[in-house]
């Protein structure tokens, strides 16, 4: 078996917790990028046990801040020659929060959920260079249907502070806009790495049953709704396979700029005249995704937010 060195963020809950588990049982080389190293430790050993593999390593990683994500690449680079494998799987998303910026200054869903991902892939990338077949793996969801309303546009000017006068603040809509933003940095990306060999793509997730200790965070109403979704939801390990059947199938290999759903069928862009049974199914996705001009900028945003750092 040719051993790939896998690095996943947001390693120690729910889906990243599973496909670390899934990735350790395949003899594979993990390193487990959490933002909590007290937290995740008992999850590192319970992998490492379960997997009798010890090559699971923990690493200090805050996706929203550009100094915790230097530091964890310096000290990757320090370790190890090249990198096989990188899911982006951490996200922000927290209820009732009202509007605040990350630690660099960057609205802190944006900061997490798409600069972040971005510094991360631009500071290893010439790792990713050195793999046989280098994986880019960025978790989408199924937020983004919401942009098939035509009212529904990318807000990219409130996320340096509040700019837009009678701005009101919505944590589901700053999740959503992150998520489509970071699906089309994805788009972007693939073009940008063309030449490189290096495969980027994404994979949409309709959801996954919560812990109780995750539901018990929510406030009371939200938390009826979590506990109406689980019944629903498939387990995180489900969608940790579909992590590992991409990244490590061959039939995926050379594969790059796509959209998967949860059946690894490569999504269609949908048209202004899809039906709303394909608007909530998971064949489409909106045709906003697909706006070059978009796809653009917010690469220049994400390349400018992080140019100090190289």
């Amino acid at each position: 078996m040719n051993k790939k060195v896998v690095i996943i963020t947001g390693a120690n809950s729910g889906i990243g917790k599973e496909a670390s588990l899934k990735f350790a049982l395949e003899g594979h080389v993990v390193i487990m990028a959490c933002r909590n190293i007290e937290k995740s430790r008992p999850i590192q050993e319970n992998i490492r046990s379960l997997s009798k593999n010890n090559h699971i390593f923990l690493e200090e990683l805050d996706v929203s801040s550009h100094q915790s994500i230097y530091l964890f690449c310096e000290n990757f680079k320090k370790k190890f020659s090249t990198l096989d494998i990188l899911i982006n799987n951490a996200a922000y998303f927290n209820h009732g929060e009202k509007y605040r910026l990350s630690e660099d200054a960057i609205e802190i869903a944006f900061a997490t959920n798409v600069v972040g991902p971005f510094l991360l892939i631009k500071l290893l990338l010439d790792h990713l260079k050195r793999a046989d077949n280098p994986k880019i793996l960025n978790a989408s969801s199924n937020v983004i249907k919401h942009f098939f309303s035509p009212k529904k546009t990318l807000d990219l000017e409130n996320l340096e502070g509040i700019t837009t006068r009678n701005y009101k603040y919505n944590v589901y809509h700053r999740y959503r806009n992150s998520k489509l933003a970071f699906l089309m940095l994805s788009f972007k990306l693939s073009e940008v790495f063309e030449e490189s060999g290096v495969n980027i793509n994404s994979l949409q997730i309709n959801g996954a049953k919560m812990s109780r200790d995750t539901i018990r965070k929510f406030k009371f109403g939200w938390r009826i709704i979590a506990f109406i979704q689980n019944i629903y939801f498939p387990k995180p390990e489900v969608i940790a396979r579909n992590y590992a059947e991409l990244c490590l199938s061959e039939k995926f290999n050379g594969v790059t700029g796509k959209l998967f759903n949860s059946k690894l069928e490569t999504m269609k862009v949908g048209n202004a005249t899809i039906a709303l049974k394909d608007i909530w199914g998971d064949v489409y996705y909106p045709s906003y995704a697909d706006r070059k001009d978009i796809r653009e900028k917010v690469f220049t945003i994400c390349s400018k937010l992080t140019e100090n750092y190289n």
